[in-house]
């Protein structure tokens, strides 16, 4: 239902297109592998939507009050920005950001270690996606000139920006294609945070 519903909105801007077609790609494939996963809605503006300022990433953003993600991306990438949101929903739809959230409480030391590993895994895990989606080798330092995603994309209202999670192209790159070429979240383990909760929610 909600892959159709996209497709209805993506048809009044996106008609025949490429990147309709791939979005609607990845939500499908999402829905297949992943049960709970939020709506899509197409926008104009991501401000003012779930709390979210202007300091809010605005391309997409993943409201988890809401279980929504609102998408103005339409270009080369819009595809990529999708799956990678839904990284983070596989995360909180299924326990693994609340284990991380207590990990990183107990250890605040290591807290930008930590919370780079959780963004390993939801580069890992928007690849098996992506793979599902029938995608292909990305390469991510050739499809954004900076960094994507280091500020606030994903949270609860009212979205704000959130801890700055810098990995480099390089090492997002690498971890997207992993999960892109294994096409199983068993690829996604990073050391700090085992895989085991994506592992058992995912319908092969």
């Amino acid at each position: 239902m909600k892959t159709i519903l996209w497709a209805m909105m993506a048809s009044l801007s996106l008609s025949g297109s490429a990147v309709a077609q791939d979005v609607d790609a990845v939500i499908a494939a999402a829905e297949r592998s992943f049960d709970r996963m939020p709506a899509v809605e197409q926008v104009d503006v991501i401000a003012g939507r779930c709390g979210a300022d202007g300091e809010v990433n605005r391309f997409v953003a993943y409201c988890t009050s809401q279980n929504t993600i609102f998408l103005t991306a339409t270009g080369p990438t819009a595809a990529y920005q999708l799956a990678h949101v839904y990284g983070h929903a596989v995360q909180v739809r299924h326990g693994v950001a609340d284990v991380a959230l207590r990990t990183i409480r107990a250890n605040r030391d290591k807290e930008a270690a930590l919370r780079m590993d959780v963004t390993r895994m939801v580069e890992c895990i928007a690849g098996v996606i992506l793979h599902r989606a029938g995608s292909g080798a990305m390469d991510l330092t050739q499809m954004f000139a900076q960094e994507p995603f280091t500020g606030s994309h994903w949270g609860r209202d009212p979205l704000a920006r959130g801890p700055i999670v810098t990995l480099g192209l390089r090492e997002r790159n690498r971890w997207l294609n992993k999960g892109l070429s294994a096409g199983d979240p068993a690829a996604c383990d990073t050391g700090e945070f085992p895989a085991t909760l994506v592992q058992d929610a995912f319908r092969r």
